[in-house]
């Protein structure tokens, strides 16, 4: 697929020499800075080196004296208190975290997730009965409940009061709630509205400590779950979710609580050193999303999502291997369904020219597994990029989960069909949804209609942004040492992807898997140093490379580990034949 590069604003030059200056950088490395907004030594300091002191004060977020009084007043009173959360990797963190703080002060305490297929997303009718049932007076829902107006007022006429931390964009009314705890709420004047919905829940225990008169430092442990909620989230790693990754990745490195270490050694990502209690390999943010955060999600769409809070809750190693075990299971099965769901759909737009040639899809099968639609929405978007909801059936109802592409907000485009749905959730570029099957016609039309209209009739073409043209001399051990400091990285400080023009390749690139090139390259009359790459799905472009014929690439510098060495590598996103950028 055609991409476009794109050359980003590279900032004022001066600031840029000074800051390189005052730091003893290259200017390369200080215009990445000032690309990020970070302008003296001291943002770069702080950049750099964050500090947990700059996490705001927690009383800032609206309605949280109200939420601190009320579970005092239910600790006090000996109360019981459930709490709930989402079935997915950050529902799940949340309530592993506030359940793991509160039981140190609660007895009568439980925690609940919803059923991915019988319940369906955020606060149930099914989940309130439990807790009536089972006498809870108080429910702390964690990342759901924003929308729940009416789930919540049934839950008040049954004597059970609620409290809501959030992150997802509210509707016009707000649930009657004891407590809203919501960034995104209008009348919020909290600093960063891009907290995860684990990340509120920190917020929560953060005051919940402060009003205890507790130490800061009693809230560290609980970092390894934030930082996997903000890696598989996808929020912003900026502001306050920079500070609380950085930290996290620290604590998951060093001291990870038994669920995340028997977790991380069956992904096979990384495995202990003899003798210690930190892996061979420092864990990154993606580690976390690619290896982590799927097999926490897969307990819920393979089996339940409890089975993922009691793996996070245990504190014996022993019980954490065998629930890690189960939950690997459950991934190997997610990813068969996943795989052949992926194919079915990549089969349905080749064969229909009319979805072949719509700007979005929007794609229905009675059969498929709820549990992998949004995995499947992603995989097109892919391959396609557009606009993508993937609907099957699921209690009578057709429900969906839709993936976006830049520059085009999802939520407000579901918004726009808003009237023939029975529920939708979710924010910029992901979306769940759920309609009745009579509706799915209108729905499909005129979502197509509201992506021409944004797109101007155009098809959407996907960008490579590119933070700074250099050459191969460039990347050096020295040059590579300071940027993997810029991490970690993730949405708002992405890792910088950079333009190298007119490469040639030394002869011995080859094509490995399918359609992959294993790339040594070298810059004729700038640097005679070749530099291995790796370029993904991108191997019709080896004929032409291997005749000596001089290309441009777009790249990410990483790290490559292999038989105990480990060496810089080029991870080339795109190439052009011939071409600068």
């Amino acid at each position: 697929m055609e991409k476009n590069w794109i050359l980003k604003p590279q900032g004022d030059p001066h600031i840029t020499a000074r800051l390189s200056k005052e730091l003893n950088i290259n200017e390369i490395l200080a215009s990445l800075l000032v690309q990020r907004g970070i302008t003296t030594f001291e943002e770069a300091r702080l950049f750099f080196r964050p500090q947990l002191d700059q996490l705001h004060d927690p009383f800032l977020m609206k309605d949280m004296d109200k939420a601190v009084k009320r579970i005092e007043q239910a600790i006090e009173n000996e109360e019981k208190i459930l709490v709930y959360g989402d079935y997915d990797v950050d529902g799940t963190t949340a309530v592993a975290l506030v359940y793991t703080w509160l039981r140190q002060y609660v007895e009568k305490l439980d925690f609940y997730i919803p059923d991915r297929y019988n319940e369906g997303y955020g606060i149930s009718y099914q989940g309130i009965d439990f807790a009536a049932k089972n006498g809870f007076s108080l429910v702390i829902a964690l990342d759901c409940g924003i929308k729940a107006v009416e789930k919540v007022a049934y839950a008040s006429s049954k004597g059970i009061d609620f409290i809501i931390c959030d992150h997802h964009r509210p509707g016009d009314d707000l649930p009657a709630a004891v407590a809203v705890l919501d960034p995104k709420r209008s009348d919020c004047q909290y600093p960063f509205d891009e907290l995860s919905g684990c990340g509120v829940g920190f917020k929560l225990i953060q005051a919940l400590s402060s009003h205890k008169g507790l130490p800061f430092e009693s809230l560290v442990q609980y970092l390894d779950l934030v930082v996997v909620s903000i890696a598989s989230d996808i929020v912003p790693i900026t502001g306050e979710n920079r500070i609380l990754a950085y930290y996290g990745l620290k604590l998951i490195n060093t001291q990870p609580r038994p669920g995340f270490e028997a977790l991380i050694l069956v992904t096979g990502v990384s495995r202990m050193q003899t003798g210690s209690n930190y892996f061979n390999k420092e864990l990154t943010i993606s580690d976390l999303v690619f290896g982590v955060g799927p097999r926490i999600n897969a307990a819920g769409r393979i089996e339940t999502g409890r089975n993922s809070v009691d793996l996070l809750v245990t504190q014996s190693l022993e019980e954490a291997r065998i629930m890690a075990d189960q939950i690997n299971n459950c991934n190997n099965e997610r990813r068969n369904l996943d795989t052949q769901t992926t194919q079915e759909a990549l089969d349905s737009i080749v064969n229909d020219p009319a979805l072949k040639n719509n700007l979005t899809t929007v794609l229905y099968r009675p059969d498929w597994h709820k549990g992998v639609i949004g995995i499947v929405a992603s995989r097109l978007t892919e391959v396609y990029y557009r606009p993508t909801i993937i609907f099957c059936q699921s209690n009578g109802m057709v429900t969906g989960s839709a993936r976006s592409i830049k520059d085009f907000d999802i939520y407000d485009a579901v918004d726009h069909c808003s009237d023939l749905l029975e529920h939708f959730g979710g924010h910029k570029y992901a979306a769940g949804l759920s309609l009745r099957p009579e509706n799915l016609d209108a729905f499909r039309h005129r979502f197509e209609e509201y992506a021409r209209k944004t797109f101007d009739d155009k098809p959407p073409i996907p960008e490579v942004e590119i933070d700074a043209k250099i050459t191969l001399g460039d990347v050096t051990p020295k040059f590579f040492s300071i940027l993997k400091q810029f991490a970690p990285f993730g949405p708002g400080n992405m890792a910088p992807v950079f333009l190298t023009e007119r490469v040639m390749d030394t002869g011995y690139s080859r094509i490995v898997g399918k359609n992959h090139i294993k790339l040594s390259v070298v810059h004729p009359h700038i640097s005679g140093f070749p530099l291995n790459g790796i370029a993904f799905q991108l191997g019709d472009a080896f004929a032409e490379i291997h005749q000596g014929t001089p290309f441009s690439i777009c790249y990410q510098i990483e790290e490559n580990e292999w038989n105990g060495k480990t060496t810089i590598q080029l991870n080339v996103k795109d190439l052009k034949i011939g071409q600068t950028g």
